[in-house]
């Protein structure tokens, strides 16, 4: 009997998902458990698999299109089997009209496709062509973004004219053999006087939630902010000396400050908490989120438990997040839950910034770069390494007393880490 796959919840957060490829086509066997399709959720790309046996019959949603939870994506039957009462009735659901547009074979659809991107003979040279739409998979967005290369100038190999990941490769590859001849001077080139072209690539489900859940932030949390200024001397020699003892450990400054910010938690419960509707929720270990920046967007896996881990541990947990983060391979459960996280864009040169808040978690520290700048000390002018914090409070959990006393104790922390092991 044919049945429908629909898009299965895959992660806490999701909404809706994005079918980034399938792994199985029309008119091909499946089995019961087995991966048919990756789908790129709010945060991670992850497997579809089939709950039944039979035949692929029909593909209902198409790679790049984005559906909601419990949509039909798919139907799988006998080779042989009518199943037309269950294309009517995936019509007739709600949303149903993307199945009816995405109904024609793809023969039809390719030549859909193909003659909205061929230009008129009258198309007008006033940016107007730039101003249509770019049908590619988000994994081929990502790609042509980080090699420079206009998706206007590809012609796609997927269905309906999609651009996919082997035309970027191949456009690369292409790049790489044109490198020599493209060494030579090149004419001048006219200044176009109209408005500048532009291409439209489709939000990934990840910028998608991105926007909504902060607009849901910087919004109903009243946000306040305290900025302290923190002497790193000490903290860069620890790091020095621990990663001279073992190179292995490649111990990061970052790591240091999460370390830090986790013994401050416990020394302040009421920051450590969250808002629920009728009640404040304080926990009682240090779970910390440490936002890691990706191709489309940003992601926060979680160190849980930090004010119990040693140093080593918390770096290598970091590393190994961080790079399955990128991969996007991190399972729901390494990404939620944080009760406090840490944004650190010292790295990129950035002085001081403010970070908004991930709900539920009541504040969230941005951390600076470390730089050397003369400071007074015992009536001397003398050079010392200083970073600059802000942190991002809920004022419905933590009043500004609060916040300054626990930045207090995260200074003094940082300004003497060995106080970690007393």
């Amino acid at each position: 009997m044919a049945t429908k796959i629909v898009m299965p919840k895959l992660s806490p957060t999701m909404e809706e998902g994005q079918l980034a490829r399938w792994l199985k086509k029309e008119g091909e066997q499946i089995a019961p458990g087995e991966t048919i399709a990756e789908v790129d959720t709010d945060k991670a790309t992850m497997e579809v698999t089939a709950n039944t046996a039979g035949v692929l019959r029909k593909i209902l949603v198409h790679e790049g299109e984005s559906v909601p939870l419990g949509h039909p994506i798919a139907i799988v039957g006998e080779a042989d089997e009518d199943i037309s009462a269950l294309l009517t009735e995936v019509e007739k659901s709600p949303g149903g009209e993307k199945v009816k547009q995405s109904a024609p074979a793809a023969e039809e659809r390719a030549a859909r496709e193909e003659r909205r991107e061929a230009p008129s003979p009258e198309a007008p040279s006033n940016g107007e062509r730039g101003a249509e739409r770019i049908f590619v998979s988000p994994i081929a967005a990502r790609m042509a973004a980080e090699a420079g290369i206009n998706l206007r100038t590809l012609k796609g190999s997927g269905p309906g004219g999609r651009i996919i990941k082997r035309d970027i490769e191949a456009a690369i590859e292409a790049s790489r053999q044109a490198a020599p001849r493209l060494a030579e001077a090149a004419p001048a080139q006219p200044i176009p006087s109209e408005a500048a072209p532009y291409e439209e690539v489709p939000l990934t489900e990840m910028r998608r939630t991105i926007a909504r859940r902060l607009a849901s932030s910087i919004g109903p949390v009243p946000h306040f902010f305290l900025t302290t200024e923190i002497e790193m001397d000490r903290a860069i020699e620890l790091r020095r000396s621990l990663n001279e003892l073992d190179p292995e450990l490649n111990i990061s400054l970052n790591d240091i400050i999460v370390k830090v910010a986790a013994a401050a938690l416990m020394q302040h419960p009421q920051v450590n908490a969250s808002f629920q509707e009728r009640a404040i929720r304080y926990y009682k270990q240090a779970d910390i989120g440490v936002a890691v920046a990706l191709e489309d967007g940003l992601i926060t896996p979680v160190v849980r438990a930090a004010n119990l881990k040693s140093l080593g541990t918390i770096s290598r947990e970091i590393r190994e997040l961080a790079e399955r983060a990128r991969a996007r391979k991190l399972k729901p459960e390494e990404y939620t839950g944080a009760t406090f996280s840490v944004s650190n864009l010292g790295m990129f040169g950035i002085d001081e910034f403010t970070a908004i808040i991930n709900p539920p978690e009541a504040g969230i520290l941005a951390v600076g770069a470390a730089q050397p700048k003369p400071v007074v000390r015992d009536g001397e002018i003398v050079i010392r390494q200083m970073m600059r914090v802000t942190m991002s409070c809920d004022h419905r959990i933590i009043d500004g007393a609060t916040g300054a006393q626990f930045l207090q104790t995260f200074k003094r922390l940082l300004e003497n880490p060995l106080r970690l092991l007393i």
